[in-house]
């Protein structure tokens, strides 16, 4: 029980992160366009209306990404709960991949919505 126990909070590591950054970016964005911390990539860092548009955008999407995520991994990980430790080895690594896609999914969901919303200057279209 105590490999699950370990697994369900690795498990939950990914989710939780992207609901909490995602509450963040799209509550309070870095009010300065940084190369520390934040969204950063070229189009999100053109100017500041760029880069506020894109936190808003991905802590939206992250946040209801995380909870869904969250949820898938919960009731995965509560089908395993009894079972032998590479059960729920192979069901902790089948979901760390998953929940890898829509993570790094959102960011180029991110890039498409910028150049829809911004053209090549980072001037609103």
């Amino acid at each position: 029980m105590g490999f699950w126990i370990y697994m369900l909070g690795t498990e939950m590591l990914i989710p939780l992160i992207m609901i909490i950054f995602g509450y963040v970016f799209a509550h309070k964005a870095p009010d300065k366009i940084n190369w520390l911390y934040g969204y950063r990539t070229r189009r999100s860092m053109m100017n500041v209306d760029t880069w506020s548009y894109a936190h808003r955008y991905i802590g939206k999407l992250w946040q209801i990404m995380g909870f869904v995520i969250l949820l898938v991994t919960v009731i995965v990980m509560l089908l395993v709960m009894r079972k032998d430790k590479d059960m729920i080895g192979l069901a902790g690594g089948v979901l760390t991949a998953l929940q890898m896609i829509p993570l790094i999914g959102s960011l180029f969901v991110t890039e498409s919505e910028l150049k829809k919303t911004f053209d090549e200057s980072g001037n609103r279209r």
